[in-house]
């Protein structure tokens, strides 16, 4: 597996157009790339193009050309794919709400099938693949265009379409206003399907960040980021004592300073499931677990949080 898969790529802010780079671990359904920023006032067209590579001779294949053209007096798009140093039929998109001096959030969802494209929220296009979606590893944009940030967020790897599309939060701290520790109250408690999101950056000189999904005294869910020994373990008290940890397996360990990241808890029957920007990490069997008991979460050490969703 490529150990890209495992790494959430950081927003990129205020890059000089063109701007080209690589995707970490390519794209796989489920994973977004949304960016934002402001169209010139002189704009005559821009483009983003997801290729292959990033070879100019011969030109890397571009399995997705998405070109908004503001020359005529309707704005529109052609999308296409370069296949071989040979572009395939265009397929031409009006009514697309794009404007010359105008600030703009573009998403692309990628599916098995398919790109989704939106605009300020609005679903706007589909384009069918063409080329293997696998293939694609570089993202470029050039044209007449400031862009202001780009993100690349992670696919849901329990369920590839239930995403944040067609509109979702940049990767940015922002205005956020959640500190550690955290605690949470789950009033309802948490029920089978019942997805944790938690997105946030490791703050200079970390020692643990723990998440606790809390039953009274109880801790039926305990996930601890170890930066001393560079472990990740999984552990539970659900009864006078904690369990024997249980040390996750990964190629290196996920968590950086001053990096981003995202975990994804699902609570199913007797099980949690995890997964780490966007990579799943296995299932955690609780002997005994009453999920509508557990009735408050817990995040504390060095990080700061911008998205937790429960």
């Amino acid at each position: 597996m490529d150990p890209g898969v495992f790494l959430l790529q950081p927003p990129v802010y205020h890059p000089i157009v063109p701007y080209v780079c690589t995707i970490f671990g390519g794209l796989c359904p489920g994973k977004m790339i949304l960016i934002q920023g402001t169209v010139s006032s002189t704009a005559s067209r821009f483009q983003v193009d997801l290729q292959s590579g990033c070879s100019t001779s011969p030109r890397a294949d571009v399995a997705f050309h998405f070109n908004p053209r503001f020359s005529s007096s309707e704005t529109h798009v052609i999308c296409n794919t370069l296949r071989k140093d040979q572009w395939l039929d265009e397929i031409r998109f009006s009514k697309i709400p794009l404007h010359k001096a105008q600030s703009f959030q573009i998403v692309f969802l990628f599916l098995a099938d398919r790109i989704k494209v939106s605009v300020g929220g609005q679903h706007i296009l589909d384009f069918v693949h063409r080329l293997p979606l696998s293939d694609v590893d570089t993202f470029g944009i050039y044209g007449d265009v400031a862009v202001k940030d780009i993100s690349f967020l992670c696919s849901n790897p329990y369920h590839d379409e239930l995403t944040e599309y067609p509109v979702c939060q940049p990767l940015k701290l922002g205005s956020a206003a959640l500190e550690t520790p955290l605690l949470m109250s789950l009033p309802d408690g948490l029920s089978e399907g019942h997805l944790i999101k938690v997105r946030g950056l490791v703050l200079e000189d970390p020692d643990k960040i723990n998440i606790w999904l809390k039953s009274g005294e109880l801790i039926p869910f305990s996930l601890t980021a170890n930066f001393q020994d560079q472990t990740l373990c999984f552990n539970h008290l659900t009864g006078q004592s904690w369990s024997e940890p249980q040390k996750i397996q990964t190629p290196f360990f996920l968590f950086h300073e001053e990096r981003f990241f995202e975990i994804l808890i699902l609570p199913e029957d007797r099980v949690f499931k995890l997964a780490i920007n966007g990579t799943p990490l296995g299932e955690f069997f609780i002997p005994s677990l009453d999920l509508k008991s557990i009735n408050e979460m817990e995040i504390n050490g060095r990080a700061k949080l911008y998205t937790v969703q429960c």
